[in-house]
């Protein structure tokens, strides 16, 4: 790459990066509904023929703001799964859900945009599904690692989910038992429900110490995949 393509190649990464910033200024002003390309050209000072040129619309945008906050959220779940290298499976799980908590509590706007309501009009492309599994691919390793231990606990099943359950491992983790399975994508609901509870403010007025109660209410979702804490 030549001299000039290079500065070309870092001016266009500069102004790509500032449109996202002013995006997700107006995201904490306005809402994912609301956003503008229009708006976040004037706020650049730019004409918005210009700012076409590197979002060619609205959902474009929308798109990479995306996958910029799943990708922020995995790694910092990633990050915390890390920090507790060797620790038992139960410690593992809670340290990845505690991660989602404290990054959506920093970044409810961001967290808003990727769990909160639709926006109207938009449809996500699979090109978000690689950053939106990595908490989910996560979760399922410690479970995963837990079952080639022989530390994960049976779990029952009512015979009308079973086809579902069935389904549901082949699609997400063929190498675990269908009962297991059902009881991950429970959780996973489970885990965002109350972490979009503390964001939104539902436990205003209801939960006070809020940390010990989803530190408490995580290590129960990992108990109800099957995971037990080493004796």
């Amino acid at each position: 790459m030549s001299t000039a393509q290079g500065a070309r190649a870092r001016a266009r990464t500069e102004v790509t990066a500032a449109i996202k910033d002013a995006a997700r200024r107006q995201l904490a002003e306005e809402g994912a509904a609301k956003l503008s390309l229009r708006a976040v050209a004037r706020e650049l000072g730019m004409v918005s023929s210009a700012l076409y040129r590197y979002f060619p619309s609205r959902d474009d945008l929308l798109t990479a703001l995306i996958i910029d906050a799943y990708d922020s959220l995995g790694e910092a779940a990633e990050a915390a799964h890390a920090a507790v290298p060797g620790a038992d499976p139960v410690r593992r799980w809670t340290a990845v859900c505690e991660a989602v908590r404290g990054w959506a509590l920093a970044r409810p706007h961001e967290y808003a945009l990727i769990y909160g309501s639709p926006v109207p009009g938009y449809s996500a492309p699979q090109t978000t599904v690689p950053a939106a599994a990595r908490v989910g691919l996560l979760l399922i390793g410690v479970v995963r690692d837990a079952y080639g231990a022989g530390g994960l606990a049976e779990l029952p099943l009512p015979a009308e989910l079973r086809p579902e359950a069935e389904r549901l491992a082949a699609d997400l983790a063929p190498d675990l038992p269908p009962e297991t399975a059902a009881a991950l994508v429970a959780a996973w609901a489970q885990l965002y429900g109350l972490v979009g509870f503390e964001v939104f403010g539902q436990f205003n007025r209801v939960v006070e110490d809020r940390e010990a109660f989803f530190r408490h209410a995580a290590t129960r979702l990992a108990a109800s995949v099957g995971l037990m804490a080493r004796s």
